[in-house]
């Protein structure tokens, strides 16, 4: 599907759909016969890594493409920071579904890239609609469960995957209590407690922290922070980035021990 060329025999439905199905047995692959050897892969000491499936049936971990645009959509970024933040099988599952949605990208594309009309798009998606999804062959198939490696839950069976909705609400029960006893002495002392430590440097300090949000620019995209925008820092060159042009989520980020962005991660690379 990497052709396109003038001269060339037209892409049909079934070409298309053809890669979409090597590409998808390879990331199966990677997920199931493979998880050891693609466990190895995502290292989170590396830089952002991707999970690609290819056209032959195989797959590959490596760094997303150089070139922008690139030649077919790229895979979720990061996949490696990830491994070690939760369980292997909540792990492999999040990046199943992120699998899925780049076969469909990539045969989105691809009817894009060949001049398919309303009839070929339907008949490419019906036949991708009666596949089965990498994520129900992961989770539905006790074998392939199976072929999971205890790696990670061994070395975490005494830890529980943070919850930071349970986190926030047991701070939230320890602040109410911690306010009920301050109310208290302060009816009893007659004083407001905690008055005196806030003056004008906090508020010199929330203002300064405005400021800097307003002068604040992607370093992707140019553009200023927005207010209930996720951002992420680079902890190299200390840019700031949204995380929509770096293709990295707030939820994605709870596991990222250290971001480096693209133009370091190349300098590493390059050194």
């Amino acid at each position: 599907m990497e052709g396109g060329a003038k001269g060339k025999e037209k892409k049909k439905p079934l070409d298309v759909f053809n890669d979409f199905k090597a590409r998808h047995a390879g990331l199966l692959k990677a997920l199931t016969t493979d998880v050891e050897e693609f466990f190895k892969l995502c290292d989170p000491g590396k830089e952002n890594l991707c999970l690609y499936g290819l056209p032959n049936g195989q797959w590959e971990v490596k760094l997303p493409a150089e070139d922008l645009p690139p030649s077919l959509p790229d895979p979720v970024v990061g996949i490696n920071f990830a491994r070690d933040g939760m369980p292997q099988k909540e792990w492999l599952s999040f990046i199943a579904y992120h699998c899925d949605a780049w076969l469909l990208s990539v045969a989105f594309h691809a009817s894009g890239r060949f001049g398919f009309d309303k009839a070929d798009r339907e008949k490419l998606f019906d036949m991708i609609n009666d596949f089965p999804t990498i994520h129900n062959l992961m989770t539905d198939d006790p074998e392939t469960q199976q072929k999971e490696q205890p790696t990670v839950t061994d070395k975490r069976k005494n830890k529980s995957k943070p919850n930071p909705s349970k986190r926030a609400s047991e701070s939230q029960g320890k602040l109410t209590k911690l306010q009920k006893k301050y109310e208290e002495e302060e009816d009893d002392n007659g004083e407001d407690i905690g008055e005196e430590e806030e003056g004008e440097e906090g508020w010199d300090i929330e203002k300064d922290d405005e400021e800097m949000q307003d002068e604040t620019l992607c370093g992707a995209c140019g553009e200023k922070y927005q207010e209930d925008e996720f951002w992420i820092c680079c902890d190299k060159c200390e840019t700031w980035f949204h995380g929509e042009c770096v293709k990295i989520t707030a939820a994605t980020a709870e596991y990222i021990k250290q971001y480096k962005c693209r133009p370091c991660s190349s300098k590493r690379y390059q050194s």
